[in-house]
């Protein structure tokens, strides 16, 4: 939406600038995207007087001239025709940019006289295409800048023009007077009274109009019209073209222009046809498909079923609110013409609009929505318009159908309105915002304007009042607590633990994937799915049939898809749902990771190796440490069949309770799932880890001792199936106060220990806290030390 300064100024008495101007539409939701200023590119300009003017000496056509100017007499060659002594031009100084010639001013020598600056032209300062001779003015002060002379005597010269983008939601704010009423609201000026004129008619009109019926619900509500005999048209007055040619419309004729003007400034589009090419009553209805019709475009047009249109007994004429047609179009040999004002279905205009592919003025305001009951008083204005311009004389109205009744109001609280702004806005404001927005308050009640057909409730009401106070003056508060003291956490510990797995899989190198939650058949069969209740009823394709029973699958595709395209060596991870049953709740969350190919690339000391079992244990280990879940576990056996039966181990506080699987991926499943091994993965179960006993945000205090620790050795050979982390259990155990740490330094098989036994040696470190520990201490606590072992393995200590 486009307009100029002294169009706005027509209906708003302001002193704003330009720039005050801009900053409150966008500040009130009528975002600013451009300003023309044409006096910004014409600021430089000054005026000068020729004081002499000779011929040159080398050249017939320039003369060089004598020209006062503000920095005193300076010399100028010209080649104007009109060049002479005692008119008042306009000055460019050397150092000028004339925009005309796109050119900087600069000082010459021209057939070898100097000339210091410019007397320009129209064309050249791109006022106009006038370039015959240089400006000439009237009036005028030497040294005066010319732009202050346009203001004065030529203010449409130098008239800025703003844009502005319109939602969808403000179709009133694609007329200049819905503008101003905004800017009014805000304080920006004072609103000038509405033109208003009451049109009587001469004579019954000759043409009359009717609606099917039909097309009077949902096509066409009110359709009103009069004929205008012995008009004269032709071009309009200047000021009409310059205030369409400044946002970006072509003058055509006088009767065209006055429609355009309309649209423009009310939001109101009009049509007008040439009378004598109507050759009976008009008739709006809709189209049974298949007819034609030229527009004014002169564009062929053929309808389709459904679609609005006015036709005489001739045929159709123009396209209801979005065109007319060019055999009714007026031309300068129009005598008699039917001015039209109708109020169409917003909806229909669209549909048929986008049908049609015609993007016209008329279509973009129809579609949004007009003010029904400004249609009549459109009529006279414009009426009234042409009577000025065009002289005339005018008939009764036509009406079919009747003006819509849009009326509606919603209660004003001013405490809610208060309380959801945020703004301490007194009751008396906001009644005089809505007030000057066109709204009728009658004691609780706001009763809504007929031109804002998106006020549709109290919470609009709310966003008016906000939008006219400004929001750029809401200060931010901190909400208020609801207790006293530390407040609550705001996440579970559910979802603490699912942000600090996501956090710690990161930390270990892995890069985060997000998989479907529905994957083929085939995939969830071999991961213990894809039974009739995890089957989708309406998969959106074949390879999504079933819902995940394991984040694994997803992520091995992930892998081929990857290895397909050359990039071999993963670490892959996911948070998320699997589900084992298709009913609410039958999901289970789930920590994933996969590490396929080598640790590293290649290398020259040979650091990089294949990944393997014990690189996915250190890493379900770690993100277990930083949910939470216990240091002392058990990794036992039997794990789910997707595993390698040799190569894996469950993370267990019990038989029954498993934190965690990881291990090998069996080859057959890396084979049905084309991923090149090796590969390695775990999956962790966060629910099932038990929640801290205290739930106390505090920790306790650091406890460390001043006393020595001590170090013991412990070689037992036992039997080979036996795990080494049931030594560090059982170690472990034998004083759960005393022993700090116990660790695997050393493994032995073969040798003189015979077949089916290996050698494990443990170094067990004793922290005391009381007191230093006596040699017999020490060896007191390693005898239990030895009992345990033996007892737990069978082993025996190792001379």
């Amino acid at each position: 939406m486009k307009f100029t300064l002294s169009w706005l100024k027509e209906h708003l008495e302001t002193t704003a600038s330009v720039t005050e101007i801009a900053e409150t539409l966008t500040d009130l939701g009528l975002e600013v995207e451009g300003i023309t200023d044409p006096a910004a590119r014409l600021r430089e300009f000054t005026i000068g007087k020729v004081l002499k003017a000779e011929p040159h000496p080398d050249a017939d056509r320039l003369r060089v001239c004598q020209v006062a100017t503000a920095d005193g007499e300076t010399q100028i060659i010209c080649g104007a025709p009109n060049a002479r002594e005692g008119i008042t031009v306009v000055i460019a100084k050397p150092g000028v940019y004339v925009p005309g010639i796109d050119t900087t001013i600069g000082v010459g020598k021209i057939r070898g006289i100097e000339s210091y600056g410019m007397m320009c032209s129209e064309r050249e300062m791109e006022l106009s295409e006038e370039h015959d001779g240089i400006i000439e003015l009237p009036s005028g002060e030497v040294g005066e800048r010319f732009t202050d002379w346009l203001a004065t005597h030529d203010p449409a010269k130098v008239d800025p023009v703003i844009e502005i983008a319109i939602t969808p939601n403000r179709p009133d704010a694609l007329g200049v007077r819905g503008i101003a009423v905004d800017l009014a609201a805000r304080g920006l000026g004072t609103m000038k009274p509405a033109k208003t004129v009451d049109i009587e008619g001469q004579f019954s009109c000759p043409i009359g109009v009717t609606i099917d019926e039909d097309t009077a619900t949902g096509g066409c509500e009110v359709f009103a019209g009069r004929l205008i005999r012995g008009v004269k048209n032709g071009p309009s007055p200047e000021w009409l073209q310059q205030r369409l040619r400044a946002i970006g419309l072509r003058p055509i004729s006088t009767l065209v222009d006055i429609t355009n003007f309309f649209t423009y400034d009310r939001n109101r589009p009009l049509h007008v046809f040439d009378a004598d090419k109507v050759s009976s009553d008009l008739r709006v209805h809709r189209t049974t498909g298949g007819e034609t019709l030229i527009g004014l475009d002169e564009k062929e047009y053929t309808f389709g079923r459904g679609q609005v249109v006015i036709s005489d007994d001739s045929g159709i004429e123009s396209i209801g609110g979005i065109m007319g047609g060019l055999p009714t179009g007026c031309t300068d040999e129009t005598v008699n013409v039917f001015l039209e004002a109708a109020v169409w279905d917003t909806v229909q205009i669209a549909t048929t609009g986008r049908a049609l592919r015609i993007n016209s003025d008329a279509r973009y305001r129809n579609e949004r929505g007009i003010d029904p009951a400004f249609n009549m008083e459109a009529l006279d204005l414009a009426t009234q318009m042409i009577l000025d311009l065009c002289g005339g004389v005018p008939s009764n109205r036509v009406v079919a159908g009747k003006v819509p009744d849009v009326s509606r109001a919603y209660r004003l609280d001013p405490a809610r309105v208060q309380s959801l702004v945020g703004m301490d806005i007194p009751e008396s404001e906001q009644r005089q915002t809505l007030t000057a927005l066109g709204f009728k308050i009658e004691g609780s009640m706001a009763y809504v304007p007929s031109w804002r057909p998106d006020i549709l409730g109290e919470a609009d009401l709310v966003e008016e009042v906000a939008r006219i106070a400004s929001l750029t003056k809401l200060k931010g508060r901190p909400m208020a607590r609801a207790l006293p003291g530390v407040p609550k956490p705001i996440l579970s510990p559910m979802q603490k633990r699912e942000q600090i797995a996501r956090r710690t899989g990161a930390a270990l190198g892995y890069n985060e994937c997000v998989t479907y939650s529905f994957i083929d058949h085939a995939a969830a069969t071999l991961f213990g799915g894809g039974d009739d209740a995890t089957m989708l009823a309406n998969p959106i394709s074949s390879d999504m049939s079933h819902m995940r029973p394991d984040l694994l699958p997803g992520l091995l595709q992930a892998a081929a898809r990857n290895q397909a395209r050359g990039i071999m060596d993963l670490a892959l991870f996911e948070v998320g749902h699997a589900f084992h049953g298709g009913e609410p709740g039958e999901q289970h969350l789930q920590v994933a990771g996969l590490l396929v190919g080598r640790t590293g690339p290649k290398d020259v000391h040979g650091s990089a190796r294949a990944v393997d079992v014990f690189d996915a244990k250190a890493d379900a280990e770690a993100i277990l440490s930083a949910i939470g879940a216990p240091s002392k576990v058990q990794i036992l056996r039997d794990g789910p069949v997707w595993f390698h039966p040799g190569r894996h181990g469950r993370i267990c506080l019990g038989p029954k309770k498993v934190l965690g699987v990881f291990g090998e991926v069996h080859p057959r499943i890396l084979q049905a799932l084309d991923v090149k091994g090796p590969a390695v993965a775990f999956t962790l179960y966060p629910a099932d880890i038990p929640l801290p006993r205290k739930s106390s945000a505090s920790r306790g205090a650091l406890d460390i001792s001043d006393l020595q620790a001590v170090e013991r050795d412990f070689a037992f050979v036992v039997d080979a199936q036996i795990e080494a982390l049931t030594l560090i259990n059982a170690a472990s155990g034998a004083d759960k106060a005393l022993i700090e740490d116990v660790r695997i330094f050393d493994a032995f098989i073969g040798g003189n220990l015979g077949e089916g036994k290996k050698s494990l040696a443990l170094t067990v470190r004793l922290q005391p806290r009381d007191k230093t520990l006596t040699e017999a201490e020490i060896e007191t606590v390693s005898a239990k030390i030895i009992e345990k072992v033996t007892k737990a393995t069978g082993g025996v200590l190792r001379g």
